[in-house]
C-alpha cells in the first residue's frame, strides 16, 4: 500500500499513456533537464532489471541532477 501523501498512480487497464497525455513525473524530470538521463536509465533498468547493471546511467542521472542542484 502506497504511504500518504504518494503522488503515483497506475493507469487503468488498457489504458495508453497518450490518451492521459504526458506523466507528471517525466514532466518534473524534464524541468531539470535531465530528462534524457532518466530516460537511459529507465531503458536500462528494463533490460537489465537490475540496477547494478545500470551504474553508468545511474551516475549520469545522479550527476545532472546534481549540477542542477549546483545552478539553484
Amino acid at each position: 500500500m502506497a504511504k500518504p501523501g504518494h503522488s503515483w498512480s497506475c493507469a487503468p487497464a488498457g489504458k495508453e499513456e497518450d490518451e492521459e497525455g504526458e506523466d507528471p513525473l517525466d514532466a518534473r524530470i524534464a524541468r531539470t533537464g535531465c530528462l534524457e538521463q532518466h530516460r537511459e536509465l529507465q531503458e536500462c533498468m528494463e533490460q537489465h532489471r537490475d540496477w547494478r547493471h545500470c551504474q553508468t546511467q545511474l551516475r549520469a542521472f545522479g550527476a545532472c541532477m546534481a549540477r542542477r542542484d549546483q545552478r539553484e
